[in-house]
């Protein structure tokens, strides 16, 4: 059994900043139902599909930003909950009307969103896949506004999104609701 290192200690050296997340596996039960959440609501390109095994999705054309797999979990049930894993997969939209629009498709097709919050450095709404799986679709905010403290610290909230204020980015409102939004996300 592997050991692990149970108390954190600071390195010496940094990791190198230019160092990203490049791509994220998930274990889906079915490949269909996982490219229609994914390219049919979310609007990722398929890059490559192997067969019921495997299909590989994108942004932009990069090769993928998102592996679907069933080597482990063809047909099986999500994980159970409070156990350990994946808590969610982030996707980030390069701005605010971008980000409006993904909800838009998002309640348009019926999803229920989890939750929506506001963290100072970002906008956020939270989901699951047809897996079970936590999805959280956000944008990030220019740099110059991310909260700080006094003495420039990063001082990230936790405060409720105003979706239907989000959602008028689309049609120019401050009021969302002829888009598509819920009165409440709670």
């Amino acid at each position: 059994m592997q050991r692990w290192p149970t108390s954190w200690h600071s390195c010496a050296m940094g990791i190198d900043p230019r160092v990203d997340i490049g791509h994220v596996h998930l274990k889906v039960a079915d490949i269909d139902r996982a490219l229609a959440f994914y390219a049919g609501v979310l609007g990722f390109e398929l890059q490559q599909r192997m067969g019921n095994q495997a299909a590989f999705i994108s942004a932009g054309g990069y090769h993928h930003h998102i592996g679907l797999n069933t080597w482990e979990s063809a047909g099986a049930p999500p994980p159970p909950r409070n156990t350990t894993g994946l808590y969610h997969v982030a996707i980030r939209y390069p701005d605010r009307r971008t980000l409006a629009d993904a909800v838009r498709r998002v309640l348009a097709a019926g999803i229920r969103l989890d939750g929506a919050s506001d963290h100072g450095v970002s906008e956020a709404l939270y989901l699951r896949d047809p897996d079970d799986n936590g999805v959280e679709l956000y944008r990030d905010r220019p740099r110059e506004e991310w909260p700080l403290s006094p003495d420039g610290e990063l001082q990230m909230i936790l405060a409720p999104l105003d979706v239907p204020a989000l959602l008028g980015e689309l049609d120019g409102s401050t009021d969302g609701r002829e888009a598509g939004a819920p009165a409440s996300t709670n």
